[in-house]
This record gives C-alpha cells, structure tokens and sequence, in this order.
C-alpha cells in the first residue's frame, strides 16, 4: 500500500545557524520538504516585533508565498519565522502542526513541539523536548570547496592562522567599542607569536564596534567588516565572506560567546576553538543569576520526588506569569562551560588545544518525536 508523507513546510529567515538546524532536521525525516524563505522588513532585520500570529513583520514581495493549501506540517526556528508558523496553524484552523528548534520568544505552549539545545532552560511542559546540542550539521564537502576556492589568498599568510569570529550583542551580553579594543589587543596577541589574526565580522556585530576595529587595527591585519563590505543589493550568497574557506583553513579559532552556532561548528570539526567572553553591562549580574535560577528550577531532570516536586512547581509558575519574565531563558555561561568541561575549547588567553570530542547529536531522537505529531498516511 502507497504511504504518503505529510506536507511540510520549512520556514527559513534570515539567521544562518537557526536554517541550519531546520535543514538538519528535514534530513533526517527524510521526506520532502517545501521550504519558504521569509524576508523582512527593513524596520524588523534587527528590531524584534512583538511575538505574535502574524505576518505584519514580512516583506510579502519578497518572501514566498504563504497560502493554501496549508501543510500539516511546519519546521522552524527564531521568532520572526516562528510568527509566521503561527499564522499559517491560524489559517488552517489549527490543523498544521508546528516544531519549533530552539527556545521560543513566544509562549512555548502555543507550539506543537519544542526541540531546544543545553544552553536553553525552558518550563518542563508535555511539549518541550531538551537536547544537548544545537542541531547543526557541518558541510565538510563545501567548507572544503571554500577553502580551495580561496587557497591563492590564504597560503602566503604567516602561520599559525588564528580566524577571530565576532557576533554581536545578545541579552544579557553587550557590544560596545570596549570590546572593538580587547579584539584589537587579542589579534596583537596572536601577531606577537608569529602568526596572523583574520578578523570576521557578522551581520549582528554592531556599527560602533566595526568602526572602532577598522580605526585600530594595523592595515595588514586581514578583516572582514559585515556590513561594510557588502553592498545594499548583493544577495547573501553572493557576498566574499572568508567565514567558511577559514573553517577549513585556520589553524584556531577565538569566537566571542555570543554565538552557540559559531562555537559549535568549529568544535564539531575538531578544529582549536578559544571562547571570547562578552561583558554584561549595568545589570547584566542580575540578569545572569535570574538565568542561573531559571537553570536550577527548569532542569530537566526527574530522578528523585524532589525534582518532581521542582517541575511542578515550575510549571505552575509558567502559568501564572502573566508578563513572560520566568517563560525561559538561555544561559550561554553554562554552555561555554560545558564546552570547557568536554575539553572542546578553552577561554581566550589560554594555549589552544584539540582533545575533546561532540556527545552524539540528538537527530534522530527528534525527528521521532515529529513522526509521532504528523503519523504517516
């Protein structure tokens, strides 16, 4: 008898590591899957829009139609495709099912499934799924196609060729001009022993920062500045951007903490890997000790009748908070430490090192757990 898989949209935005995990999970269900990339609008590329069914946030003539008929199934991941997963179950009278990866801006209830990573610390509900690691797969095929393309320019480097992956500000860390200084006196660090610093920014790291790197650092230090180096129409894909040829090429790596899926895709390729702590700010101690907090109560853990006492009780106060404040949170400390701790990478400062190695990645776990939302025909 003929079995028939469910229709599946993938909604993709704009972040490369939040696709990449969508992407890893369509493989491995194995079916096909339609995908819809969404464009927003130029106010909300950076602004966050408040967490909602909707698609006000989308540039609807340059995203690809969202119409009917309308899936059974929706794979995404961030808040601004999440909205739109939201519409779409909307249109369909609650019938699309909708798998949300990583932690929710949004009530995580209002999802069928939600697949989050050890950095996340969410409520313990019927709906959530906790996994170790983020869900990346790493294109060894085209990292080292990259690296080909750009021996010519990378070869004549001084080695040991030390690539510094900078982020940008996300809560509770920030970004700021001091930063663009500790990344100046890091890249004289690596050029006093012998090597070459190449400096890569990203689409999130602020203009002040680019700036304040452009400013001090010496003219034959190699660095990418995003967005400076791109112009208004060059479509992502077309941009020079070293990031993926130095996967493949550069001998370390320093990426500031800011970034799960930077960190993880180097260590997963067994690469040296220095983690670059952000600073905090103003109440940015308090905020990190809420984290922690959340972490404690949220554990997933559920060995002895106190944790389950614990999940209870967190549970309870998922419902009856009102504002979002205790819905859940992400604590990068505790991941960076993790990754310490498995000897995948060390703190900026300290000798690089290659001697850990990645748990097993939770993919098939999860793509199980979407079998059983949408059964087969």
């Amino acid at each position: 008898m003929l079995r028939l898989t469910p229709t599946t949209w993938l909604l993709l935005g704009d972040k490369r590591g939040d696709n990449g995990q969508v992407e890893a999970v369509a493989a491995a269900l194995g079916w096909p899957c339609d995908r819809k990339n969404l464009v927003m609008k130029a106010r909300y590329e950076r602004a966050k829009p408040r967490f909602r069914a909707t698609l006000d946030h989308l540039d609807r003539q340059r995203s690809d139609p969202l119409e009917a008929p309308w899936p059974e199934l929706i794979i995404t991941s961030g808040r601004r495709p999440a909205m739109a997963a939201l519409w779409v179950r909307r249109q369909s009278a609650n019938r699309t099912r909708v798998v949300h990866i990583g932690k929710p801006s949004g009530a995580m209830h209002e999802f069928d499934l939600v697949v989050a990573s050890g950095e996340n610390h969410l409520p313990p509900l019927p709906n959530y799924l906790p996994i170790t690691l983020p869900l990346m797969r790493v294109s060894v095929d085209s990292i080292q196609a990259e690296a080909e393309r750009w021996r010519s320019r990378l070869r004549e480097l001084p080695r040991p060729l030390i690539a510094l992956f900078i982020g940008g500000p996300t809560g509770p860390f920030r970004m700021r001009a001091r930063v663009g200084r500790r990344i100046v006196a890091e890249v004289a660090r690596i050029r006093a022993l012998g090597g070459t610093a190449y400096v890569v920014t990203s689409r999130r790291t602020p203009l002040g920062v680019v700036k304040t790197l452009r400013k001090r650092l010496p003219a034959e230090v190699p660095f990418f500045a995003w967005p400076e180096e791109i112009p208004p129409e060059a479509a992502p894909g077309l941009v020079e951007n070293p990031y993926r040829a130095l996967l493949g090429t550069a001998d370390g790596f320093v990426v500031t903490g800011d970034s799960i899926s930077m960190l993880v895709e180097v260590a997963a390729l067994g690469k040296p890997l220095a983690i670059f702590p952000l600073p905090t700010g103003l109440f940015g101690g308090l905020d990190q000790l809420r984290r922690r907090w959340q972490r404690k109560l949220f554990n997933p853990r559920r060995e002895t009748r106190g944790d389950r006492l614990r999940q209870a009780l967190a549970r309870l106060i998922y419902r009856w908070d009102l504002f979002g404040l205790l819905n859940g949170t992400r604590d990068f400390r505790y991941f960076h430490e993790l990754l310490v701790e498995r000897h995948l990478a060390v703190w900026v400062g300290e000798p690089l090192r290659i001697g850990g190695t990645l748990p097993p990645d939770d993919l098939e776990i999860v793509a199980q757990r979407i079998r059983m939302l949408v059964p087969q025909l």
